[in-house]
């Protein structure tokens, strides 16, 4: 069905006479394996997961782009890009790998309430710069997280992304550098194909140096954290699911069941242990945030509550997720629906009575939004699905099997209420295979056009791929 033009062998390593003409022709680094700096770079979130480039790039502008392109269309080499690594495909084995991290300008317009970022940014820094002038950002639940990438692949914002959509749906243009090593300035009037590709579908299409979106005017949120003992999971659960369709837009919610780890990050009274816990962030008052979150929170006592008024600048504390890399293994699935029996069976595979070795169990409640179609339509494929299911077991690679497992013994048991389309920015390394299967059909067939026009030989390959069309 699709045609494959790219040379797949190309494992060998770059020579050194090779890496010095690279080194000449660009302002940033070039780094060869064992040299100082490599293990640095190449080193990602999953501490599961490595990869082992052939040399890496760190560029300085986008003509260090356009030059580490250009390098590895002669070389016939794939290309990778990372900026903090919490998604990466394959080991990129005999590879150029783009490492973004010193594409780091932020310039904020008050006025127009738009972040223009390079690459290398991440969502902690524009979520600090945009408070200080009272604006906020559609951003992720963990501040360490990469603007690009995470816009790329949609972007679920657990704070004001019920109102607005997803974070995909406000970006105004992307700076980027194609295959052919040609810098283009992409939005709907100058490239419209690519900026609706670019925008969903992942890294699939171009090397981006820099993106300029919406910010809103938020500079508080009535927002937090109610957990509760684990054993109570069947009256929370039910009573959430009952709760949240009621809410307003303005509220955006997630469930999750986490068995915490004995470790010292952890905070003393969730440390070891077994918790269900309700997230909210609602944009509005106090007095109308305490009364709606009323009903959950005399479902049981509360081990703790971190449910408040807080300056925008901290909602990295309603998930309060890890900020140091560690070694897990995650994937997801949406549900097209979530009915008293996918209750009954999502108690039975990660309740108290549950045999399993997952920290987490989330289940994101959307809707709203993230239903509409944006004024300009992108790639994002995941409209009308009500759920988010994501499942996450840690510990090292020589557990991988029993974190492999448990994972899939959560998504196999949901398959019932499994819609068909999936959300690529939480998706596995390994389920590479089928990017037809996460965009549908339609929508695919028409993402390997594009990609034929763009990246006809396909250099971005290490993701989850759109092969060019025939």
């Amino acid at each position: 069905m699709h045609a494959m033009t790219f040379n797949n062998s190309c494992s060998s390593p770059v020579l050194p006479a090779d890496a010095a003409s690279l080194t000449a022709a660009i302002e940033g680094s070039v780094l060869l394996p064992g040299e100082a700096g490599y293990d640095d770079e190449r080193a990602v979130w999953n501490l599961n997961h490595e990869l082992k480039p052939a040399v890496i790039v760190v560029p300085k502008s986008s003509a260090d782009v356009q030059a580490a392109v250009t390098f590895a269309a002669r070389q016939q080499r794939p290309v990778l890009v990372k900026n903090t690594g919490h998604q990466m495909v394959g080991k990129a084995q005999g590879a150029v790998m783009i490492a973004t991290n010193r594409m780091n300008d932020i310039t904020i317009d008050t006025a127009c309430r738009t972040a223009r970022v390079g690459a290398g940014v991440l969502w902690s820094e524009v979520i600090a710069k945009a408070a200080k002038v009272g604006l906020a950002p559609l951003n992720g639940t963990n501040p360490t997280v990469g603007v690009a990438g995470y816009t790329l692949g949609g972007g679920l914002s657990p704070t004001l992304g019920r109102s607005h959509g997803y974070a995909a749906d406000h970006v105004r243009s992307l700076d980027v550098v194609t295959a052919d090593a040609k810098r283009r300035h992409v939005d709907a009037e100058s490239e419209p194909d690519l900026f609706w590709a670019l925008r969903g579908g992942k890294g699939n299409f171009a090397v981006v140096t820099a993106l300029e979106f919406n910010l809103f005017p938020v500079s508080r949120l009535y927002a937090g954290g109610i957990y509760f003992p684990g054993e109570r999971m069947a009256e929370v659960l039910r009573a959430w699911a009952a709760w949240h369709p009621g809410t307003p837009e303005t509220m955006t919610t997630s469930i999750a069941v986490m068995r915490m780890p004995s470790l010292l990050e952890v905070p003393e009274p969730l440390r070891g242990k077994f918790l269900v816990s309700v997230r909210v962030a609602y944009n509005g008052t106090t007095a109308d945030g305490e009364r709606m979150v009323e009903p959950l929170r005399a479902v049981a006592p509360a081990v703790l509550d971190t449910v408040r008024d807080m300056p925008y600048s901290e909602v990295a504390s309603i998930h309060n997720e890890p900020t140091d890399p560690l070694p897990y293994y995650e994937r997801s699935i949406m549900l097209r629906e979530f009915p008293t029996q996918a209750q009954d069976k999502l108690i039975e595979l990660v309740g108290p009575d549950a045999e399993t070795a997952l920290v987490l169990a989330e289940l994101r409640a959307l809707g709203g939004g993230w239903d509409r179609e944006p004024a300009v339509p992108n790639a994002v494929v995941t409209r009308g699905l009500p759920y988010s299911l994501l499942a996450v077991a840690a510990g090292p690679l020589s557990q991988e099997e029993q974190l492999k497992r448990s994972v899939a013994e959560l998504l196999e048991g949901m398959r019932p209420w499994q819609a068909d389309r999936r959300y690529v920015n939480n998706l596995a390394p390994d389920e590479a295979a089928d990017a037809a299967a996460i965009y549908g059909p339609g929508c695919y067939e028409r993402l390997a056009s594009i990609k034929k026009a763009y990246d006809p030989t396909n250099m971005f390959r290490l993701n989850h791929n759109v092969v060019p069309a025939a």
